[in-house]
């Protein structure tokens, strides 16, 4: 079976599932991960979802899952599922809310997906084939100087938090729009479309940017850690943008 064949499907899958659970969602069902992440029965029943039709098709494969966390085999493929990026957003009826689905190979991403149910917008890129919103090539924005977006969510080190906040105050004192929509996956998405310039994540795990960082890369972006080396799986923030506008987010974050 065909890797993007199947991935096609599972999103699909999971993006009826979440719907209906949208539609009808009780906020008394929401659980604390930790003191600062929400899980909803959406989270799980998309996940499961999702990792059942993967092993069904393709047992040997390795999934790094948010919920579930990873699975180990020898196959030097791997799958990297978010199966519901924005879960805040979902609880409060927020219609920015998303699946991220990455596979990659020998820890190289050749496949990116990153679906918007509620929006009807499905991304797609291939490694050396272009990025795709609805079948239609995109590309990212060619602004050198104008309104950037960045989020920030919770960082994983304390130092990467502070390098995003510093760049949040310099683009407020530049009268520049600076927001957070609440999802990494659409947000990335935003940037590969032309959408928005760029956005800053400290802390990103590999689930909430993956599929959006080929999305990037295939539009014609840069993806970078805060010091401005390419991003990997292994990299602890990433600051992704148009490219015209990298190298001054990188100036801004790592002064002084």
């Amino acid at each position: 079976m065909n890797i993007k064949k199947v991935a096609f499907g599972v999103v699909k899958k999971a993006g009826q599932i979440l719907l209906k659970e949208y539609n009808n969602f009780d906020r008394e069902r929401i659980k604390l991960k930790s003191h600062h992440e929400i899980l909803t029965r959406a989270d799980l029943l998309s996940e499961e979802a999702i990792i059942k039709e993967i092993r069904k098709y393709f047992s040997s494969h390795q999934i790094l899952s948010e919920e579930s966390g990873k699975t180990k085999s020898d196959s030097e493929y791997l799958w990297i599922i978010d199966p519901l990026d924005g879960t805040t957003n979902f609880s409060i009826h927020n219609p920015l809310w998303s699946i991220s689905l990455a596979v990659a190979y020998r820890a190289e991403i050749i496949l990116g997906i990153v679906f918007a149910p509620f929006l009807d917008e499905m991304y797609v890129a291939e490694k050396n084939k272009g990025a795709k919103l609805d079948n239609k090539k995109i590309r990212v924005s060619s602004t050198e100087k104008g309104k950037i977006i960045n989020t920030f969510c919770h960082g994983r080190e304390e130092k990467y938090v502070k390098k995003a906040i510093k760049y949040y105050s310099y683009q407020k004192m530049h009268e520049l729009d600076c927001r957070q929509l609440g999802s990494a996956a659409i947000e990335l998405a935003f940037v590969a479309a032309g959408r928005i310039e760029s956005i800053m994540i400290p802390g990103a795990n590999p689930w909430d940017v993956a599929a959006g960082v080929l999305l990037v890369r295939e539009a014609g972006g840069r993806t970078t850690d805060f010091n401005g080396k390419d991003w990997n799986l292994d990299s602890p923030g990433i600051v992704a943008s148009n490219g015209k506008v990298h190298n001054e987010i990188l100036k801004v974050i790592n002064r002084k």
